[in-house]
C-alpha cells in the first residue's frame, strides 16, 4: 500500500513538472517594438491580452520610435509588431521593404512638464512659458529629434510658438540662449532628471505626464500638435532629422500627433500578431485602456487610403475606417 501511494505521488509530481514545463516552453513569443510613451499602457494591455490568450507570451522592447524602426530596418532585429508615436516613422522607414501598411490608433499632444522644485513654477503660464524657458539658469530639455518623434515635436511646438505669439527669432533664442538645454535619446528619460530636481522643465506627451503624475502646462491647440483641425498651421513647422543612411537628412513637417501600428511583413507569428491588434483596437479592451491612461484613442482606428486598406489582413478590415476614399 505504501509503495502504491509512493508511485502515485511520484506520478503526480512528474505530471505537475511536465505541465509546468509545457506552459513555459510552448508559449508563443510575440515580439513588439513600441514607442517609449506607450510603455505603461502597453504593459497593462499585455497583462489583459495574456490573460485572454495564455498561450501567447508578449515580449516588448521600447525606445524612441525612429530608433526602434531603425533597429528593424538597419540592424535586422526580429519583431512581429511595431507601434510608433508618429505613424510617418513606419511609412518612411519600414514601408515598403519591411511593412505594407499602418493603422492610426491613438493621438496625443505636447505639454511642458515641471515639478514643485522647478524654477519660476509659480509664474509660468500658457502666455509666458517661452520667456521662462529662456531665462538664465533654467534647465529644460527634450528628447533627441533624430531618434524620437517627441524630440522633433518639441522643436515644432517652439517654432509654432514663434508664429502664434508673434515673437520673431524665438526659436533660435531658446535653442541658443542663456538657459541650459538638455537632450536625451527618448522622452521618458527626462522624467528622472525632472523628478530628481536636475531639470526644471521637460517636453513630454500629455499621456506620459498623466501616467507619471507630473505637473504640466497645457498649451493652446494652435501649437500643442494635438488637434488635427490646426494641421494647416502645424505644417508651418519643419525640423531636419537624420535619414536612413549616414549623411542623409529628411524634413519632418508638423502635423497632429498620431500613433501608428503595423505587423512586419516577415513576422514569425502573424496569426498571434493579428489577435493582438484585434485586442488593441477594440473599444472595450485596448482602446479603453489607452483612454483610461491619458492616451486618447482614435475610434474607429483609421488607415490613410483605400490602397493601404486593401493590404490589411482581412480580419482587421472591419475594424478600421479609410481616411481618403
Amino acid at each position: 500500500m505504501k509503495s502504491l501511494n509512493k508511485i502515485l505521488l511520484i506520478s503526480l509530481i512528474c505530471l505537475f513538472c511536465a505541465s509546468t514545463s509545457f506552459s513555459k516552453v510552448d508559449k508563443i513569443p510575440l515580439i513588439i517594438f513600441h514607442a517609449g510613451s506607450l510603455t505603461l499602457p502597453f504593459s497593462k494591455i499585455e497583462k489583459a491580452f495574456e490573460k485572454k490568450y495564455p498561450y501567447i507570451d508578449i515580449l516588448r522592447e521600447s525606445g524612441g520610435s525612429t530608433k526602434m524602426a531603425r533597429m528593424i530596418s538597419e540592424v535586422g532585429k526580429p519583431a512581429d509588431i511595431m507601434a510608433a508615436a508618429d505613424f510617418s516613422v513606419i511609412d518612411s522607414i519600414l514601408i515598403p521593404k519591411f511593412a505594407s501598411w499602418d493603422i492610426h490608433f491613438a493621438s496625443n499632444q505636447m505639454v511642458l512638464c515641471y515639478t514643485d522644485k522647478s524654477k519660476y513654477r509659480k509664474e509660468i503660464n500658457s502666455n509666458n512659458w517661452f520667456k521662462i524657458l529662456g531665462r538664465k539658469g533654467v534647465i529644460w530639455g527634450h528628447s533627441d529629434p533624430n531618434l524620437d518623434p517627441c524630440g522633433y515635436r518639441s522643436l515644432m511646438v517652439i517654432q509654432l510658438a514663434e508664429r502664434y505669439y508673434k515673437v520673431p527669432g524665438l526659436y533660435k533664442k531658446l535653442l541658443n540662449g542663456p538657459s541650459i538645454r538638455i537632450v536625451r535619446p527618448k522622452s521618458v528619460e527626462l522624467i528622472a532628471l525632472l523628478t530628481t530636481g536636475n531639470m526644471d522643465y521637460a517636453w513630454e506627451y500629455l499621456s506620459v505626464a498623466v501616467q507619471h503624475n507630473l505637473n504640466y502646462l497645457r498649451l493652446p491647440d494652435e501649437i500643442n500638435l494635438g488637434n488635427s483641425k490646426f494641421d494647416n498651421f502645424y505644417k508651418e513647422a519643419k525640423v531636419r532629422v537624420t535619414g536612413k543612411r549616414p549623411g542623409q537628412w529628411i524634413i519632418k513637417t508638423g502635423k497632429a500627433c498620431t500613433y501608428g501600428i503595423t505587423i512586419l511583413d516577415n513576422a514569425k507569428h502573424k496569426k498571434e500578431a493579428i489577435l493582438f491588434l484585434e485586442f488593441l483596437l477594440d473599444p472595450k479592451f485596448g482602446l479603453k485602456i489607452l483612454n483610461e491612461m491619458g492616451q486618447p484613442p482614435i475610434v474607429p482606428p483609421t488607415v490613410e487610403d483605400k490602397k493601404m486598406y486593401q493590404k490589411l489582413p482581412n480580419r482587421l478590415k472591419s475594424i478600421v475606417q479609410i481616411i481618403k476614399k
